[in-house]
């Protein structure tokens, strides 16, 4: 657009067209996750957490998803139903910075949002056909919880998609933070072997919110029907119980 005042007059313009956009839920995401407390960060860095994708009843056409088996990850656009506002705030403060210090809403992925829409890249495992509800999706690398509504799926292309020399903003030096876990074998043996690698994976991303550091709080989560308690010193977490739920 050629010049200050060209660009002034068109927006001047555009301002007098309205255009509302309605989300419909499509499908929901099945998940190891009651609670918000316990997800990863980010779709991807724990490849061991799946999901199921189940369509709504009007979206459960197989000609939808004609295709999409080619594809090995997939888009999910979704919304943060478990948390609730009364109004967007332009300034938060992301976790991963301790929690003390505020960044601009559209720098950061905070779900206090305008639109409480969340993004995810996620692996596409496999596609099956339930003749009660028809074709479902079966996804790793999961950051969702349980009974997430999905508004929208779409291939991910890794030849646009995918920009190996983007910077990383005020994350570059806390994008590797991890931490050592250590858990009893005898503890660990409580949850079935298949939730091992997903657990610890879960479990070295340090489920803790960054500004919370006293060594002797134990905190907790649900996973997989467990409670799984712990305690972290330095950057050492230790697992202090495991228990099923009733």
């Amino acid at each position: 657009m050629q010049g200050d005042n060209s660009f002034i007059q068109s927006i001047n313009n555009d301002n007098k067209l309205t255009y509302d956009l309605t989300l419909e839920c499509i499908a929901r995401i099945h998940t190891d996750f009651p609670e918000k407390f316990g997800i990863p960060r980010q779709s991807g860095i724990v490849e061991a957490l799946k999901g199921v994708i189940v369509f709504e009843p009007k979206y459960r056409n197989p000609d939808a998803i004609r295709g999409l088996e080619g594809f090995s990850h997939i888009w999910l656009i979704w919304g943060f139903h478990q948390f609730q506002r009364d109004k967007w705030a332009p300034m938060v403060k992301p976790p991963r910075l301790g929690g003390n210090k505020r960044m601009g809403v559209f720098a950061t992925r905070s779900p206090n949002r305008p639109n409480n829409l969340g993004l995810s890249s996620v692996k596409l495992d496999k596609i099956q056909y339930h003749k009660d509800y028809g074709p479902i999706l079966y996804v790793s690398g999961i950051d969702l919880v349980n009974q997430t509504p999905i508004y929208d799926i779409k291939p991910y292309l890794p030849y646009c998609d995918s920009h190996p020399d983007a910077l990383e903003g005020f994350i570059e030096d806390i994008a590797d933070y991890k931490l050592e876990v250590e858990i009893d074998k005898e503890l660990l043996n409580q949850i079935p072997e298949e939730y091992h690698e997903a657990l610890m994976g879960v479990l070295a991303e340090d489920p803790r919110p960054s500004y919370h550091d006293d060594p002797e709080r134990i905190y907790g989560f649900y996973f997989a029907g467990y409670n799984i308690r712990f305690k972290v010193k330095d950057k050492l977490l230790s697992v202090y119980d495991i228990t099923k739920l009733q």
